[in-house]
């Protein structure tokens, strides 16, 4: 039992109490502490949780728009508006999203921003015309784009920055949950497709953007209950107490303010400015990290969105068929690929990882541009492995380190501003090809593979004259000067 030492009057930390005075101090515990971190890995998995509902809102059109445009008659011009109306709204919720959530402190930003998915899941699912859908869909894409730099930085700054369960490896695991939920999405249409009456087929993508509303309710309801913020922010903002009580609730780990570091040292919170991404030594990691989402989401898009249509016409199959394919490559091949990249996370560079990830990409973007509209089985099925391979590429390659690039390039007091401005631009990037790709396909078919293909090699480019290795060094760790080099 520990003893608590009265002087004066004013009781003493345990003993065993180890005293924080900066982020850093509290960075360390958490690095070394080999206790188990129960409710620190219960705040990760709603973290993931919030990334799962991202995905399925993003996921549930990719089918559904051949009777979006059916049923209200719409242009290519207003196709191209409600595919990329939610892309555009994730361009405004990461920039301002991140910058919230390091103004304000992740708690806060993570329980408002489900609100967003309720009230758009069920205006977009009821929409009585296209322009009601547009603004659900863009609000709908608000609160993908704040959610995305509030979860990545629980991912972070909940986990030890070295071992399987690293900062690197939960920070990955948002490509696999991605994934599941694009497969979950997938499902979910594939069962309403026999439940609906087949006089009202057609309701099949309203059922399936309502159901969106459901998820997000239930993470509500437990958010409430379990959530908590991050100590890293919370001693990042002079709340040394709070940091110490969040480190005793969530990893178990006795501590207290250290109030002579702390008058010392006391200084107000840092300003949040996206200046600061564009100034030494951050200025080359945004610029990489900025490459690096563009350059996914283009690529993402292309295949992704459009991987039930291209199936289509390479299977020359139905609705059946061509979801069934759909909910196999996703499930086959991008969300084993993402499996392996969390293994790979806390192995190897994240630059290796990525930049060979992209090379397998453009590998299978020429060889689709390469076979065009197979007619032999050989060649359908060559096609197939091709989707599959860029896929898996994806799932263990850039898909993963877009995300752990910048949130672990950052310390804590612009990680999330960080990691929201390369999702705005990841949001350009996918809200260009939505709105492109429609008349790229229309007009070249599958060679417009050889333009996508471009997205694959731009990066590689871009990460080998840029050495910048995230994950050789915790940059919250102040003994280090949150300076590191490959």
């Amino acid at each position: 039992m520990s003893t608590i030492n009265i002087d004066d009057g004013v009781a003493s930390p345990p003993s065993h109490s180890t005293p924080i005075g900066s982020v850093g101090d509290v960075a360390k515990l958490i690095n070394n502490s080999s206790k188990k971190n129960t409710y620190a890995r219960f705040i990760v998995f709603l973290a993931l949780g919030g990334v799962f509902l991202d995905a399925y809102d993003l996921t549930t059109l990719s089918y559904g728009i051949d009777d979006v445009v059916k049923d209200f008659g719409l242009t290519p011009t207003l196709t191209g508006l409600v595919t990329s109306s939610i892309m555009i709204g994730t361009i405004v919720g990461n920039l301002l999203g991140g910058w919230l959530t390091d103004k304000y402190g992740r708690y806060s930003v993570f329980m408002a921003d489900m609100l967003f998915f309720v009230v758009s899941a069920i205006a977009a699912g009821l929409a009585p015309n296209v322009w009601v859908l547009i603004g659900a869909r863009f609000l709908m894409g608000v609160g993908v784009g704040i959610d995305l730099p509030v979860a990545m930085a629980y991912l972070a700054e909940f986990s030890k920055f070295t071992g399987k369960a690293n900062k690197a490896s939960r920070l990955a695991a948002w490509c696999p949950m991605w994934y599941a939920a694009s497969s979950v999405c997938f499902l979910i249409i594939f069962g309403l497709y026999f439940v609906l009456p087949k006089e009202h087929i057609d309701w099949l993508w309203r059922a399936s953007l309502l159901f969106g509303a459901v998820p997000a309710l239930l993470i509500i309801a437990v958010r409430s209950k379990f959530m908590n913020e991050s100590p890293l922010w919370a001693a990042n903002q002079g709340d040394l107490s709070g940091a110490a009580r969040i480190l005793r609730d969530s990893y178990g780990i006795t501590a207290h303010e250290d109030k002579s570091v702390a008058q010392e040292q006391k200084k107000a919170p840092p300003k949040v400015s996206f200046r600061v991404l564009f100034q030494k030594p951050y200025r080359e990691r945004t610029m990489v990290s900025g490459v690096m989402n563009v350059c996914v989401s283009f690529e993402y898009t292309a295949i992704a969105f459009f991987l039930p249509s291209i199936l289509a016409q390479f299977l020359g199959a139905g609705v059946f068929e061509t979801i069934s394919a759909s909910l196999g490559l996703n499930a086959l091949f991008a969300f084993t690929g993402g499996l392996l990249g969390m293994r790979l996370a806390w192995k190897f560079p994240s630059r290796h990882v990525a930049i060979a990830g992209f090379a397998l990409q453009f590998i299978a973007l020429i060889s689709l541009a390469l076979i065009g509209h197979p007619t032999a089985l050989v060649g359908v099925i060559f096609a197939i492995l091709m989707l599959g391979l860029w896929l898996f590429a994806e799932g263990f390659g850039p898909g993963a380190q877009i995300m752990i690039y910048p949130a672990l390039s950052y310390p804590t007091h612009v990680r999330a501003t960080g990691v929201g401005f390369s999702r705005s631009l990841s949001g350009i990037g996918s809200a260009l090809a939505l709105f492109i790709l429609p008349i790229l396909q229309a007009s070249f078919g599958t060679n417009m593979f050889w333009i996508v293909s471009l997205s694959a090699i731009l990066p590689i480019v871009f990460l080998l004259v840029v050495r910048f290795e995230p994950t050789r060094r915790d940059i919250d760790d102040h003994s280090e000067n949150g300076e590191h080099h490959a």
